[in-house]
Parts: structure tokens; sequence; C-alpha cells
């Protein structure tokens, strides 16, 4: 059924994929479902996401046997995989930003880089960026980005599930756990909290905590490989 899905889309999708291509390299004006603290354009992670869906047109294309549209899109999606990195560095480790220095972000839609083994950014960025986050980590978790010590606990574990080994996974688990162990904010778990505090921000029981379950797919993905 997904193939014949995306058999009946195929042209809808290209050209989607094709504004992701023209406009998602270095994002003018979007707006980015982490804007909690104001709106910036150039947002780096947001670029990520465009790379990835690119990336994931290319192994639709392969699914469906059309290898030369599966290679040509794989090709675009490597490249702007690397200019991301040259725009984006900021020594060890990569802006929240394109044009603003001495800031930082959870880069968790690169999850489907290590998702699909496909090893699009060069230079070891997933392991700059997880090595980088340990340094910013609170008593109860990780930070959403520079700006602000509040955090969404459901990128938290995909952050956590980019990491190389069960023990850099665990470092960023444990605090996420004390935080729904501790926490005085008495409401369902909130994905939206102060990792100083513990304290509810925002939100309670959303759909979004089954963004908790992201180990738990990726080694059920890669195990099938």
């Amino acid at each position: 059924m997904q193939k014949q899905f995306t058999t009946d889309t195929t042209r809808l999708l290209l050209n989607y994929y094709g504004l992701k291509i023209r406009f998602g390299q270095d994002p003018e004006n979007q707006l980015c479902t982490d804007d909690f603290a104001g709106h910036w354009a150039h947002n780096a992670n947001l670029s990520v996401k465009a790379i990835m869906g690119v990336a994931g047109y290319s192994e639709m294309a392969h699914m469906l046997g059309l290898d030369d549209v599966a290679e040509k899109y794989a090709g675009i999606a490597k490249k702007m995989a690397v200019k991301w990195e040259e725009m984006a560095n900021e020594g060890d480790h990569y802006r929240l930003a394109f044009d603003r220095e001495n800031t930082w972000s959870q880069k968790y839609n690169m999850i489907w880089d290590k998702m699909w083994n496909l090893n699009l950014f060069p230079n070891n960025v997933i392991s700059k960026e997880v090595n980088y986050y340990l340094t910013k980590q609170n008593r109860y978790g990780l930070p959403l980005d520079s700006r602000k010590d509040y955090t969404k606990s459901d990128w938290i574990m995909w952050i956590a599930a980019m990491s190389p080994d069960q023990n850099t996974f665990e470092k960023f688990i444990i605090p996420l756990y004390k935080y729904i162990n501790e926490t005085t904010s008495r409401v369902p778990i909130s994905d939206w909290h102060e990792t100083k505090t513990g304290k509810m921000t925002g939100f309670k029981a959303r759909s979004v905590i089954g963004g908790y379950w992201m180990k738990v797919l990726i080694d059920k993905v890669q195990n099938k490989q």
C-alpha cells in the first residue's frame, strides 16, 4: 500500500521537493516548531529538515525502481549537506541560525541521517553536535537552544537516539528521568519544561510524547537492514 501511494503521488511529491531544494538550503522567513523564543530566519535545523526531505524523496524513488531519479536527488541532498556544514560551522558545534555567531541548537532532524544510514553530513557533524550537547545540559535536561533554559523533551529523546552508544544515550536520558520523577508540576507529562527548575513551561499530555520512542524505532529499523 505504501509503494502504491508513493507511485500515485510521485508528481505531487516532485513539485514539493523542488520547493525544498529551492528554499530549504537557507530558509529565509519560514516558521519553525521551536519558535518559542522568537522567530529567526536562516534556521539551521530547519535546513536539515529540508535536506533530509530531499534525501527521503531519493529513498522513495529507489523503492519504486526509479534509480536515475534516486541517484539525482541523493546527489542533491549530499551537496546540500556539505554546504550546510560550511554555513553552520562554529568550530566545536553548529549554529542555531546561519547568520548568528555564538549560538547553538538541538539538530534533532539529523536523526533521519542516522536512521537511514545515509551519512550525508560530512566531518562527523552528528558526533560533534552530540559531544557539544553534553557540555550544555542542566539538571533536568538539554535546553532547546542557546536562547533559553527550557526544552522540548521529545526532541531530547531524538538527540539521545543520535548517540553512538548506550552510555552516551543514558547521559541524555537520566536528566530527563529526573525531570519526570522530581517535577513539582502535577500534570500529565509536559513536553515543554525548564531544565534548571524542572517545572512545566507549557503543554501537557500531548501526542508528541510518542517521540520518546525514537530509540525503539531506530533500533527496529536498523536491525532490519
